[in-house]
C-alpha cells in the first residue's frame, strides 16, 4: 500500500487510541506484523506551548519506526506549527489529523469529530498543515456527527480538494461513540467518491472481518483499534488469512508471556508507578476469557509493585499450563 511517497509492508495498521497505543504497546504490534503504528493523539496546542508531558508522547522504539503521529486541534496555524516537531524526525513518516474523536471534552473545544460540523475549517486545517509539513498528511474521521448529519462523502471530497494524501473513515457517527454496528457501506461509498487511498476502520475483530471489510468496501487499507486490545496477534493472523496460510492462535502460555513482556516494557519506558496503574486495563484485556481471569485481575488491581504483579502472572501461567 502507498500513501504519497510512502510504501508499507502491508495495509493493516494500528489505530491511534488514547491511553493505549503508547511506546510499550506499539512495538509489540509492529513485531506481530502491523504495517504501520500510530501514536496516541497529541495536542497541537500543547506542542505549540512546549508542554513536556506532550512531547514525552513522541518517543519511539527502534522496532516500531517509522511511525505515524496523530495530532488534534482546531486552529490551522497552531496545527501547522506542530509540524516543526515532526519535519526533521526520521522516526515519523506521516502526520495524521484527528477529526473523529468523540470524547466530550474534545468535542466541546471544537476539536475531533466536532470538525465534521465545519467542513470549511477542516479543509483549511488540511491546507495549512500540508504547507507546513514535509511528510504526507492524512485525516481520520467518522461517518458523520449524528444521524441527522451524515456527511462523510462530502467531507472526504473537501479534504481531497484541500490536498490530503489519504483518509481513514470509522463507520460510526460521533453520537454512536463506539456503540452499535459500524457502517461499512459508508466506507464503500467514500472509496467510490474519491481517488486518494481510503483506510477502513470499525468492527474488525477477526481475520475474517478483515477479509470482509476489504471485499465489501474495496478499501485500500484496514485500521485495527479495539480488535488489538490484548490481542496484538490479530495483525499476524490477518496476514496469514490474506496469504491463505493456516491461522495460528496463541496458547495461554504465549498470551501471558507477551503480557509480561508488555508490562516490563511499560516499566522501562514509564517507570513502575505509572506502568502499574496503566497496565491494569491491558492485563485485563490479555487474560479475558482465560480460566480464573477475574480472580487474577482482582489480585493484580490491588498490587502496587511490578515484581509482585509479574509473580502473579508467572504463577498464573503455570496454572494455565497444567489445565
Amino acid at each position: 500500500m502507498r500513501i504519497a511517497n510512502l510504501e508499507f509492508e502491508n495495509n493493516v495498521f494500528l489505530a491511534p487510541l488514547a491511553g493505549v497505543t503508547d511506546i510499550a504497546f506499539r512495538g509489540i504490534c509492529k513485531r506481530m506484523g502491523c504495517g504501520l503504528v500510530y501514536t496516541e493523539m497529541v495536542s497541537a496546542k500543547a506542542l505549540y506551548y512546549n508542554n513536556d508531558n506532550t512531547k514525552s508522547m513522541l518517543q519511539f522504539s527502534e522496532e516500531e519506526v517509522p511511525a505515524a503521529v496523530q495530532i488534534f486541534g482546531s486552529e490551522p496555524e497552531v496545527m501547522a506549527r506542530a509540524c516543526d516537531y515532526f519535519n526533521d524526525d526520521p522516526n515519523i513518516c506521516l502526520v495524521d489529523i484527528n477529526m473523529g474523536c468523540p470524547a466530550p471534552k474534545i468535542v466541546k473545544n471544537g476539536e475531533g469529530s466536532a470538525l465534521m460540523k465545519n467542513t470549511k475549517l477542516a479543509a483549511e486545517i488540511v491546507r495549512t498543515v500540508k504547507r507546513a509539513s514535509v511528510k504526507p498528511v492524512t485525516v481520520k474521521f467518522r461517518k458523520g456527527f449524528d444521524d441527522n448529519n451524515i456527511n462523510a462523502i462530502e467531507f472526504a471530497k473537501a479534504l481531497e480538494d484541500a490536498g490530503v494524501d489519504a483518509i481513514t473513515i470509522h463507520g460510526r457517527t460521533r453520537q454512536q461513540m463506539y456503540e452499535g454496528k459500524a457502517d461499512w457501506d459508508i466506507i464503500r461509498r467514500v472509496k467510490e467518491a474519491i481517488k486518494i487511498p481510503v483506510i477502513g476502520n470499525g468492527d474488525v475483530f477477526t481475520p475474517e472481518d478483515a477479509i470482509r471489510i476489504v471485499e465489501e468496501t474495496n478499501c485500500d487499507g484496514i485500521m485495527i483499534g479495539r480488535g488489538a486490545l490484548g490481542n496484538p496477534w490479530i495483525f499476524r493472523q490477518i496476514q496469514q488469512k490474506l496469504s491463505g496460510a493456516p491461522i495460528s492462535y496463541p496458547m495461554p502460555k504465549e498470551v501471558i508471556d507477551v503480557c509480561i513482556e508488555h508490562f516490563k516494557r511499560a516499566v522501562s519506558y514509564h517507570g513502575e508507578h505509572r506502568a502499574v496503574r496503566e497496565m491494569r486495563k491491558h492485563i485485563a484485556w490479555y487474560i479475558k476469557g482465560l480460566k480464573n481471569c477475574t480472580k487474577i485481575k482482582n489480585m493484580i488491581n490491588y498490587e502496587q509493585q511490578a515484581s509482585k504483579i509479574i509473580n502473579i502472572l508467572e504463577e498464573y501461567k503455570e496454572e494455565l499450563t497444567k489445565i
